[in-house]
């Protein structure tokens, strides 16, 4: 198997023409979403007669669910609802990128649509005005699905000179990086860094600060356009948190959390006093960090590779072998925010942010 895709050689001078076609007016809308494995997106797109001003002005559409996991052939017809609008980094303006939500034939929410959950518990707690980040790991892929320019069969250096480094013994991939980095730029994403990783091949992302829903819906989109910009350069990019078995580290989506009253003077007390209500709940968390209920988690959270165990909940200032992390400067300071670094690469950050807030903000408000 060749280590990139055939269609990434085909001409692309020939495509750009066709790409630069008056459009006549038209605009083309892409419609995503995540399918029924609670991981993969999915998209299609559609001309409106004009540019969308609003996600107003985005109309409902439709899908065969059978196809993507997430209904019966018998009653397949899936609603697509939409949720936030993006410049079209890919075929540029005035088209766009539209997230939507899933809802099933009756409206309900698909069982893969954790959207709405979490935005009633945005919605509940916004007066906390809760600022997120997350950092998105992952790492590229040959099409043969081994770590891109590691030798076949075999490994690389040992992990040491890989992290945040510069020259091509060192780097594998910063093409895409930076290509992936300018489209989310272009899109409207707030995406505000990246950096080399600490295995070879692994690269960072990261989204935010971000209010509530936000940081989910950008992360959902920039995880979109990263995988399309990868289908430009024939590699794959994978989010399985540990996609190599050995003395390789794994992948998370290490999460920042600020309320309003731990960015406040004396905002450390509140940090403290969450993370004090997180350790009660350390099951329940890993058990939605993945999408597999915390099994996916077990290959990454194994107390090494600057990580906590997945069975025991610490935490600690600059630490980053603990599940929580408080920031030195944090913890200079007496204000900011706290970082939980137990989601893995893979996770819906909708289920995360969702029960992040719901355990530092609702506990003994909402009857649990």
């Amino acid at each position: 198997m060749e280590s990139v895709s055939a269609c990434s050689k085909l001409n692309k001078t020939l495509r750009q023409h066709y790409l630069n076609l008056p459009q006549g007016g038209k605009c083309q809308v892409t419609y995503i979403w995540i399918d029924g494995s609670g991981e993969g997106l999915r998209n299609k797109t559609r001309t409106l007669d004009e540019e969308p001003k609003s996600i107003a002005d985005i109309p409902e559409w439709n899908f065969d669910g059978s196809s993507t996991d997430q209904s019966k052939g018998s009653d397949s017809d899936m609603y697509l609802v939409p949720v936030q609008m993006f410049r079209d980094p890919f075929i540029l303006d005035p088209n766009k990128l539209v997230l939507c939500e899933v809802l099933k034939y009756n409206r309900e929410p698909a069982e893969t649509n954790r959207r709405i959950s979490c935005n009633k518990v945005m919605e509940a707690t916004k007066e906390h005005c809760v600022w997120f980040g997350m950092e998105q790991e992952y790492c590229l892929l040959s099409m043969d699905r081994y770590p891109y320019r590691w030798p076949k069969g075999g490994f690389p250096r040992p992990q040491g000179p890989y992290y945040c480094a510069v020259g091509a013994d060192c780097v594998y991939g910063r093409d895409i990086v930076e290509c992936h980095y300018k489209a989310c730029l272009y899109a409207g994403i707030k995406i505000c860094g990246t950096n080399a990783e600490v295995m070879p091949g692994q690269w960072e992302f990261q989204v935010g600060p971000c209010e509530g829903i936000d940081v989910a819906d950008h992360l959902w989109v920039a995880r979109f356009i990263l995988h399309r910009v990868c289908e430009d350069f024939g590699l794959l990019a994978t989010m399985d948190p540990k996609p190599m078995e050995g003395n390789w580290n794994g992948s998370g989506c290490h999460t920042n959390v600020s309320t309003k009253q731990m960015r406040e003077e004396g905002g450390l007390k509140y940090i403290e006093q969450a993370i004090e209500k997180l350790s009660h709940r350390h099951q329940e968390h890993i058990s939605v960090y993945d999408p597999r209920g915390g099994e996916d988690n077990k290959r990454r959270l194994t107390g090494h590779h600057e990580t906590a165990n997945i069975e025991d909940f610490s935490h600690g200032v600059a630490n980053r072998a603990a599940s929580i992390r408080i920031p030195r400067q944090v913890g200079q300071d007496g204000r900011g925010y706290f970082e939980d670094r137990r989601p893995a690469a893979n996770c819906d950050p909708y289920s995360v942010a969702e029960a992040i807030v719901r355990t530092c903000l609702l506990e003994g408000e909402d009857g649990e």
